[in-house]
Parts: structure tokens; sequence; C-alpha cells
């Protein structure tokens, strides 16, 4: 359940076809943390180690575009996997912080029915001839951020600790402003589509087919 996956247009040049490079790297350690922090979390209940593959996440995520661009790593394989690990990270504790009782059920529904209500995309934009994904917006970058950042916070304030006082405002702060924001990038890519829809009928007659624009890694 993840929103439109970034994928190179006609109006772009294509990454390479590499898999064998750092970015790519740090993004499969951070796909192969996601069954790690679930166990952690749900069996032994380790929350400082669970913490610390959070926040490795974190950084990775931060690095491995960073790193694709300044070492001219770009891939087809990273433009898929640095999306997919961010989704699956909040598929993943959504489902463990709902489970421990740490977050209430309403906030999961909230966030998966955003991305169910995507799956809508891809179907209609084949619908319509468009052969292109949608590009990934500002507002869905800075939710996705938001909500990396509420997580840990909410799963530290699991406790009666100063620190865990002191992480739950600021846990709930990220959740919510995380969560307004997700919606607000899902509406858009409906309106995305919507307009690329019309390009589309518009240049039907003359056999153009415009680009959905620009995507990032």
């Amino acid at each position: 359940m993840t929103a439109p996956t970034p994928q190179p247009t006609a109006s772009e040049p294509v990454p390479p076809d590499r898999v064998w490079t750092i970015p790519n790297a740090l993004s499969a350690l951070r796909l192969l943390g996601v069954p790690v922090f679930l166990w952690l979390v749900l069996g032994p209940e380790a929350d400082g180690a669970a913490l610390g593959i959070l926040a490795f996440a974190g950084v990775s995520d931060y690095l491995d575009g960073k790193l694709a661009r300044a070492l001219n790593q770009t891939s087809r394989l990273g433009v898929l996997l640095d999306p997919l690990a961010d989704r699956l990270y909040i598929l993943s504790t959504i489902i463990a912080l709902t489970v421990r009782e740490i977050v209430p059920i309403w906030l999961a529904v909230l966030l998966l029915a955003r991305d169910v209500a995507l799956l809508a995309l891809p179907p209609l934009l084949r619908r319509i001839g468009a052969g292109v994904a949608l590009p990934v917006h500002y507002l869905g970058k800075a939710a996705t951020f938001n909500l990396l950042y509420a997580f840990p916070l909410l799963l530290l304030s699991a406790g009666d600790s100063w620190l865990a006082t002191a992480a739950r405002p600021l846990g709930w702060a990220f959740a919510i402003w995380g969560t307004a924001l997700y919606w607000w990038s899902g509406l858009l890519y409906f309106v995305q589509a919507g307009q690329l829809a019309r390009r589309y009928r518009a240049h039907t007659r003359t056999g153009a087919h415009p680009g959905a624009g620009e995507s990032g890694r």
C-alpha cells in the first residue's frame, strides 16, 4: 500500500540500470531492518534496540539520496528502493505501535486509508493511456519525514520516565502534522492525476504524450 512510485518519464534522463552502488546498499540495509524492527518491538519488546534501527533508517534515508547525487550513482533500482523502504517503515511502525497500544487504532486507520486510496491511481493512469507515474511531491516528502520522527518519539514515550514524558508531546506533534501532510499530499496526487488526464485528452488528436514531470531518487 504505497503512493505511486516515482519513475523516469520521457522528459527526464533515464537513470542507469545499476545495482551495486553505495546508495542501493544503504537502501537494502534499511529494508533488511524492517522485520528485525518488528521482531524487537513485538517479541522481546527491546525498545532501545528498535529505536536504534529507526535511527539508522532515518540517517540512511537522508544519506542515500545525497550520496547518489554526490557520487553520480543514481539508478533505477534506487528510485524504487528508497520510497519502498520509507513506506515499509511507516507501515511496520504503525502496526507495531498499534499492537502495543502505544497509538490508537484511529491513527493507524487514517494513515493506511490514505495509501489504500492511492492504489486507485495507477489503474486510472493506465486507463487514460498515461504510461507514466506521478512525480513525488515535496509535501509527501515532508509528511514522511514528520512520521519518521514521530514514531521513534512515540515508541520512546511508552514508559513512566521523565524522558518518556518529554517525548510524548513531541511525538504527537510530529504525528498530527505528519498525518495532515500525508493526506494533503495524497489529495495532491489525485489533483495531479486529473491534470494529467486533461492534458492527455487535449493531446489525443496530435498524438503527443506529455510527461508527468520530474521525479527524484
